[in-house]
């Protein structure tokens, strides 16, 4: 018999921004090289913003997996949808790709994840 376990929402709203800071952090970490003269010839500089954002991620992982019970899929699951999400967005605003047909279904997908996560029992 399985008992039905809760999920914290306050944890997991916590942990769901964060792992969003945490990749918004990245992308600008590895594509701030196409936006910013100085972080493409300061690749070392920029690699120092790793530390941080590690930082971010650990606290992410704790949150979420607290979230849920000390289930860890559900964190990595919603970390690459927050990755997904922030990836495309940022990559329209600041790089002008479009968001195709294809990429608008897999941020559906990646919506999806999340949502399973959430709402699966």
């Amino acid at each position: 018999q399985q008992r039905e376990r809760m999920i914290n929402i306050p944890l997991l709203i916590r942990g769901a921004l964060l792992f969003l800071l945490g990749q918004i952090l990245v992308w600008y970490q590895i594509n701030g090289q196409f936006i910013s003269t100085w972080m493409k010839n300061h690749p070392i500089m920029v690699s120092f913003l790793g530390v941080p954002i590690s930082y971010v991620y650990i606290y992410a992982t704790q949150y979420l997996v607290e979230a849920f019970n000390g289930d860890l899929w559900p964190q990595r699951l919603i970390g690459f949808s927050m990755g997904m999400i922030a990836f495309a967005f940022l990559t329209f605003i600041h790089l002008n790709q479009a968001i195709t047909l294809k990429t608008a279904v897999t941020l559906a997908l990646a919506t999806a994840i999340v949502v399973i996560q959430i709402v699966w029992k």
